[in-house]
């Protein structure tokens, strides 16, 4: 009686033990991956042309800013499929100089701001790892409006750039993303880098001005889901 007892104590432990496991597991699963969700974000972007030719003395990064909405999709345990809708103003300061710029376009050394702003479609694969998350994938932008300014009005033609508008420059981009994040309840805190694979001037004025260059941002952000 007393082993059958023992026998009964012993498996009554192992199932206890087995059920306690898989609890935890389903916890931690869920708590990686807690379901479809929806929100808002949004946050700052830092953002550079990295333009590559012979007259151009200095850049600087703009400052802009991202503002949208993003949904989270499970597939497994850990991974989710994020898309996300997102209103986003990015460009770069670009200082040009020489004799160059001067023959070839008909304008004097000067700096120029790149204003860009882009509705932008990221659709990112999301590892979540406990409260971090590491997500990449592609995007999509389309640009509903640009403008150019001359910063230092004495110097650049300001009659050249006032013919620089949204038609100057590639409606469409796209390129790379990654980054990482961490969850704390329904809020997430991150940071992303977005690699555009296309020129961003069309060629004319701004395609002399920018050359042969992309769109390169780094992003931070915070959001809530709902």
């Amino acid at each position: 009686m007393k082993k059958t007892n023992n026998l009964f104590s012993r498996l009554a432990g192992i199932g206890l033990l087995a059920f306690m496991t898989l609890s935890a597991g389903r916890v931690m699963a869920q708590s990686d991956n807690p379901g479809p969700k929806f929100g808002v974000k949004g946050g700052v972007n830092l953002s550079q042309l990295y333009v590559d030719q012979p007259n151009v003395t200095g850049q600087n990064m703009k400052v802009g800013y991202h503002v949208g909405l993003f949904g989270k999709i499970p597939v497994t345990d850990f991974l989710a499929i994020q898309p996300e809708v997102l209103y986003s103003n990015v460009g770069a300061k670009v200082t040009y100089g020489g004799s160059d710029l001067a023959n070839v376009l008909g304008i004097s050394e000067g700096e120029v701001r790149f204003n860009l702003n882009y509705v932008q479609v990221p659709i990112a694969l999301v590892a979540n790892l406990g409260p971090f998350n590491v997500h990449a994938g592609p995007y999509v932008s389309y640009l509903v409006d640009a403008n150019v300014k001359n910063l230092k009005t004495a110097d650049l033609n300001t009659n050249q750039l006032a013919d620089l508008n949204t038609d100057s420059f590639n409606r469409l981009d796209y390129g790379l993303l990654g980054g990482i994040g961490v969850n704390i309840d329904a809020i997430t805190v991150g940071a992303r880098y977005n690699y555009g694979l296309r020129p961003v001037g069309n060629g004319g004025l701004a395609g002399s001005l920018t050359d042969n260059s992309r769109n390169g941002v780094f992003q931070l952000y915070v959001g809530f889901g709902l």
